[in-house]
């Protein structure tokens, strides 16, 4: 993703790619070269430091490393506290059609009386669940709730091996990880004698890139903590 991001900002219009940083380089080379964002897709147990490290010194952030749940999201809010003009944008999912997928899912969640997410990712992927499928989860609780839906029904009351998937706000989200995919991912809802899907398939790293270059130009203009590309593509 790095590298194909390089390429995707260098042949934008109006941006400018001014520093590369790769595992053991350091940080500082952001700051030498003036850079005004930072577009982090480092590993996980990383990631969470280099955005403490760009807010200190007052570089924008845009996130495309998985794994930003609550909790993370909060303690950049943290430490936003003392840097209210920089602006920090976590993305789970730079396609335009995964956005789409998911804000799709959160419209239909209410008129369903089952849902489930699986999601489908090459093998070297390191996060499980993956950022778009927790994402995806949250929205959909969110709008049950709003809407006063009942809980999901599911008489399961033995399942050692974790047949059934893990539980994000509730609802049930399988990983799969096989070679052959890039980033896959389907919501099912279900009602008595239907079943409706959405599904969304990103073949090559290509498709995320339009993503990427409008969460470069967007970040700027956005203090705070911001989660997704909806506001930036005017879904809000």
């Amino acid at each position: 993703m790095g590298s194909t991001s390089v390429g995707a900002i260098e042949a934008a219009e109006g941006l400018q790619v001014v520093a590369q940083i790769d595992a053991g380089d350091s940080l500082e080379l952001i700051v030498e070269n003036d850079a005004e964002v930072a577009l982090v897709f480092t590993t996980p147990d990383v990631a969470l430091d280099h955005v403490r490290w760009c807010v200190e010194h007052g570089v924008h952030v845009v996130v495309g490393t998985s794994g930003f749940d609550d909790a993370k999201v909060a303690q950049v809010r943290d430490f936003l506290a003392d840097a209210p003009n920089v602006g920090v944008l976590i993305v789970p999912n730079f396609s335009i059609g995964a956005v789409l997928m998911m804000r799709f899912a959160a419209v239909a969640a209410p008129f369903f009386e089952s849902v489930e997410v699986i999601e489908m990712h090459h093998p070297d992927k390191v996060d499980a669940p993956s950022g778009t499928a927790v994402r995806t989860a949250e929205m959909i609780a969110d709008a049950r709730a709003q809407a006063g839906s009942a809980e999901l029904p599911d008489a399961t009351t033995t399942d050692p091996q974790g047949a059934r998937g893990a539980k994000i706000a509730g609802v049930p989200v399988h990983a799969v990880r096989a070679r052959g995919f890039t980033a896959s991912q389907e919501v099912l809802f279900g009602d008595p004698g239907e079943i409706f899907s959405i599904r969304h398939d990103s073949s090559t790293r290509e498709s995320f890139m339009p993503g990427v270059v409008a969460a470069v130009r967007a970040v700027a203009d956005r203090p705070g903590v911001t989660v997704g590309l909806d506001s930036v593509l005017g879904l809000d």
